[in-house]
Order: structure tokens, then sequence, then C-alpha cells
């Protein structure tokens, strides 16, 4: 795929409906264990820690899939089961047919409809990380290149939050993300390879956050 298709799909004005997620740093905010910049770096790289050691085995283990063969079942479920949070849970299936919808309008000949009528067929939930993959998959994008672009779009959409909760300024958030893409390779590295069977959740207490993002007395985003 031409690279400036790929720069088209990862740009934050393609209406998925993520501007409307925290994701758990309004919430960590709220509750004060997010509070200085330092706090908000170690956030950050938990909050990739956690993309990367969850979400990037699922990544590639659709893109094995891609043919939505009888193993794309058991990937399906097990993402299901691990989105513990009621919010996000809900959230990643309207990400996910927002993402088709907008993708069967660009590329028709790819048959995206296909991946939603099978998961409802097999009675198994679409989210977003896996119609992500599965789509990108179809349209001919590389394993690593979906990977990176997942976690590039997960910390674009977590400096847009925070500059929009004006913990930082939109300078001091480009800056910290373009820090940021230093530690892709590692995170990248350390889970290459690594199917959804070795997907792990590792920071809990970001879970948590999110779990009481509800509690919040005045909210701008809904988690």
């Amino acid at each position: 795929m031409h690279f400036a298709r790929l720069l088209h799909l990862t740009d934050s004005a393609i209406p998925t409906g993520a501007f409307a997620y925290s994701y758990g740093l309004e919430s960590s905010v709220a509750f004060g264990l997010v509070r200085t910049g330092f706090e908000l770096r170690n956030y950050l790289y938990s909050f990739l820690q956690q993309a990367a050691s969850l979400e990037l085995p699922f990544l590639l283990s659709c893109c094995h899939h891609a043919s939505l063969d009888a193993g794309l079942l058991a990937v399906a479920e097990e993402y299901d089961a691990l989105l513990l949070v009621p919010a996000l849970h809900r959230a990643s299936l309207v990400q996910a047919k927002n993402w088709l919808r907008l993708l069967e309008s660009f590329y028709p000949d790819a048959h995206l409809a296909e991946l939603t009528a099978w998961h409802e067929h097999a009675g198994r939930p679409l989210h977003f990380v896996p119609a992500f993959g599965l789509a990108l998959t179809r349209l001919g994008c590389a394993a690593p290149d979906i990977q990176t672009m997942y976690l590039h779009m997960a910390l674009r959409d977590q400096i847009s939050a925070a500059i929009r909760l004006g913990v930082i300024g939109p300078m001091e958030g480009h800056r910290l993300q373009h820090d940021f893409y230093a530690v892709f390779d590692e995170l990248l590295t350390q889970h290459a390879g690594r199917g959804y069977q070795q997907a792990t959740r590792s920071a809990f207490l970001l879970d948590t956050a999110q779990t009481l993002h509800d509690d919040i007395y005045s909210k701008l985003f809904q988690n």
C-alpha cells in the first residue's frame, strides 16, 4: 500500500470515535494519579507497555488468520474476555464498526464487510483491535507495520487527551510524543513473534482508573 495511504489511515481526523475516550487518563488525573509532567511520562510508558503486551500479540494473530479460519474464533473469544472494563468493551465494539465502515468506503474491492458478517455468523463480537489487524492485513499491510501503526495511534490519542484536559500544552505534548517514539523499537522488539496466547495485562492500576471513570463528577471524555 502506498505510504501516503498509510499516513491517511493513521490521521487523527479519521472518524473512528477514538477522540471521545481518554482510556483512563481523565480518571487518573481526576483522582490524583497523574499530577506532574514526570507522572504523565510514567503513565504514558505504562499505557504503551500494556498496549504492547496485550494488543500487539492479538494483532499478530489476526494477521495469521486473515482468511477467517476456525482459529480466529479463539482469538475473538480471548480478546473479548480480556476487556475487563465495561466502558472500554463498548467503546471497542463501536470503534470496530466505525473503522470497518470507513475502510469499506475506501476499499470496496477488499470485501471488508465479510469480517463483520463472519463474526456475526460465528456469534463472536468484533472488537477494534482484531478489526484493525484483519482489515489492514487484507489491504496488504505487513504485521510489523500494523503493530507500529497501532502503537502510534494509541500514543497519539493519549497525547491528544492530555492536551484537551489541560495537563500539557500542544507544543509540550507533541515534543513528548516525539520523545516516546524512541521506546517503540524496544516494545516492538520485545513482543515480536508473540501470539495472542502470550498476551498479558501489565498495568493494573490503569485498569482500576478506567473502572473508576464513571465516578468522576464532571467528565470531558466517555472513558
